[in-house]
């Protein structure tokens, strides 16, 4: 028990039977308390807010840009296994992964043009492609990805932290779910992702990172752009082969992964939208591509080396700046932009869901705005989805890499060839550069998707190929359901209509008392054929409620039934077929009286006599079933 972790375990176990206590005593104070107090409706418009595009940038690029700050190091790790003659690869590698970069912003542009409105890969793969698996392939995908992106963002800012703080280390896990948790009240509370204040860490981030080149290319400037620590250049590694290459290049491809934000955002924009998206666009794809190529840069000049409790972007950062209060900013502004990533991918996985929803192919539960009018409970399934990865993974990076980027590639690579069809179609003003454009994004996205998908099928993308097949199979199920459901209830309003049939009323008694006094005062309130059943588990039981009945006047006939295994619900039913069979397409009122305890834990005193039979019951075709509810007083 000496051991920090077990107390930490301990405290959070606490706060948890804390949280479950408060639920079940005061719900609605826990939840005004965490959510915060309800909205209308009609605030969802006043919550919409145009940007300019060079403030929604910073706020767009989190996804992104963070990418930036371990896409170069999961390259570098696989080419860790060659030592130091296979680290010069990282370039040749990361300039691959820049020119994959540039082609896929020239196609999301194209995008953009023929999307004006917010053109997703489902939005796109939906208007131009009949086959419904092809649309759900997409939106599948994004949504595999955005539980991902949550679970390596939020594993990649512990990672940092730790870097700095080496006693955080043994508690990743447990802090990454209390991240996630902290991450899932403030979506619930509706925070907008396009608040103005989250773009100014995206900018810190941003700044460190230019500063941290910089600052190495001057000191390369200084001592030589080919130093003691580096590496030799060109050199081929024994046993270096095509697929280790390509499982280092599809490793480094995980720094694109957020690419597709500003081309779902562009209704965020200010007049013109589409210009201001596009140049949003390109100024982030050159950054992107400077900060990629000049940190790879660096980790090669510098020779260095993964390290399991070490980043390399820490371990440069110590590097050129010491370990003083300027590493600590470089950390803890990458701390931050990361979880700002996981942040935004809430909004997208609940808005996607929502959509894909509204369709037929998911829950339609998941369409329903909560109190503070977000997408409640596609929020909860992404922060359970993600804690769960989590937890399976141990907050591991590196164990999470090889599931990332396969599904945003995917959907990349659909995006790109309904796009194509498009072109195709509609044509339009310069439609053949256009067409050109989003070929070659077909094509190079789709051989990164193979390459992906081969190079990182044994490290863990054999898990994400299973369960997309498995995830479109349960949409084509649910869309199924709604469809039987929809036929099932449509009436011709021509040939059907309302009609009267005889009610026969059964009122289910425990004995003589004030619960079931209530519960007849409303049955004969209804008025129609009233019957009154009572089972019996042994003889003298039936004998006194019989000769209780008859001293209170005999309200009603009453039916006693004998019980022979001490079961309410066995007798009942029998008697219940039996009154079907004799009454025909006529409707069966069955009544229930039920007793409501004063304080929550009451009910753990007392069976669930009416909740069982509700269950059962409603399975019959012409049985209405009610609960009279009789409020005790202490």
């Amino acid at each position: 028990m000496n051991d920090p972790k077990h107390w930490v375990e301990i405290i959070l176990f606490i706060v948890a039977v804390f949280l479950i206590w408060m639920a079940f005593t005061n719900f609605a104070g826990l939840k005004r308390f965490l959510i915060g107090r309800r909205m209308r409706t009609a605030e969802l418009l006043g919550q919409h807010t145009k940007l300019v595009w060079f403030i929604a940038l910073p706020i767009l690029a989190a996804d992104l840009y963070s990418s930036v700050s371990y896409g170069p190091e999961a390259g570098m790790i696989e080419l860790a296994r060659f030592g130091e003659e296979g680290k010069w690869l990282i370039i040749p590698i990361t300039i691959a992964t820049i020119t994959l970069l540039a082609i896929l912003i020239s196609s999301y542009i194209m995008g953009i043009l023929a999307y004006p409105s917010g053109g997703g890969a489902y939005a796109i793969a939906k208007d131009n492609f009949k086959a419904k698996w092809v649309s759900l392939i997409a939106s599948s995908s994004l949504l595999v990805d955005y539980i991902l992106t949550v679970a390596v963002s939020v594993s990649a800012a512990l990672e940092a932290v730790s870097s700095a703080y080496p006693a955080a280390e043994p508690f990743r896990t447990e802090l990454g779910i209390t991240i996630v948790f902290l991450l899932l009240i403030l979506n619930l509370r509706g925070v907008a992702e396009s608040a103005k204040i989250f773009a100014w860490p995206t900018i810190g981030f941003m700044l460190c990172m230019l500063l941290l080149i910089f600052t190495g290319v001057f000191d390369a400037m200084q001592h030589g752009f080919v130093q003691e620590s580096t590496p030799p250049f060109g050199t081929v590694p024994e046993g270096l082969g095509i697929l280790l290459i390509l499982k280092a290049f599809s490793s480094a491809c995980s720094a694109l992964t957020g690419i597709e934000t500003i081309s779902n955002a562009v209704p965020v924009f200010r007049d013109p939208q589409q210009r201001g998206a596009i140049k949003a666009y390109i100024t982030l794809g050159a950054i992107t591509g400077f900060t990629l190529i000049g940190f790879a840069y660096l980790l090669y000049i510098k020779g260095i080396s993964p390290s399991p409790g070490n980043t390399m972007l820490s371990q440069l950062a110590e590097l050129y700046v010491g370990h003083g209060i300027l590493y600590q900013i470089i950390i803890w502004f990458t701390f931050i932009v990361l979880i700002l990533a996981a942040n935004s991918t809430f909004t997208g996985f609940a808005q996607l869901s929502a959509i894909v929803a509204a369709d037929g192919f998911l829950p339609r539960v998941l369409t329903n705005r909560g109190d503070r009018l977000a997408y409640s409970n596609g929020i909860i399934a992404l922060a359970a989805a993600a804690s769960v990865l989590i937890l399976a993974f141990h907050s591991e990076t590196h164990a999470l890499i090889p599931l990332y980027a396969i599904g945003v590639f995917l959907s990349f690579s659909i995006a790109q060839f309904g796009l194509v069809r498009r072109w195709l179609k509609v044509k339009g003003s310069h439609w053949q550069i256009k067409l050109a454009v989003n070929i070659v994004g077909f094509i190079v996205t789709s051989i990164v998707t193979v390459i992906v998908a081969v190079t990182k099928f044994t490290g863990g993308a054999w898990l994400v190929l299973v369960v997309l097949p498995l995830i479109i199979l349960l949409c084509l199920a649910i869309r199924r359901h709604y469809n039987f459901v929809a036929q099932d209830l449509r009436i011709d309003i021509e040939k059907e209509f309302p009609e009267i049939r005889e009610v026969t009323t059964i009122v289910l008694v425990s004995g003589v008392h004030r619960v079931v006094n209530n519960t007849l005062s409303f049955a004969k309130s209804l008025g129609g054929n009233m019957v009154a059943v009572y089972v019996g588990f042994d003889d003298e039981s039936i004998v006194k409620m019989e000769e209780k009945w008859e001293k209170w006047g005999s309200p009603c006939r009453l039916v006693v039934l004998r019980s022979k295994y001490r079961s309410v619900l066995e007798p009942l039913n029998r008697f219940m077929k039996v009154v079907e069979e004799k009454k025909g397409e006529g409707h069966i009122h069955l009544i229930i009286p039920q007793f409501i305890p004063k304080k929550w834990w009451h009910n753990l005193l007392h069976n669930q006599t009416a909740l069982q039979l509700r269950l059962w019951f409603l399975r019959h075709k012409n049985v209405v079933i009610t609960t009279v509810p009789y409020q005790l007083k202490k």
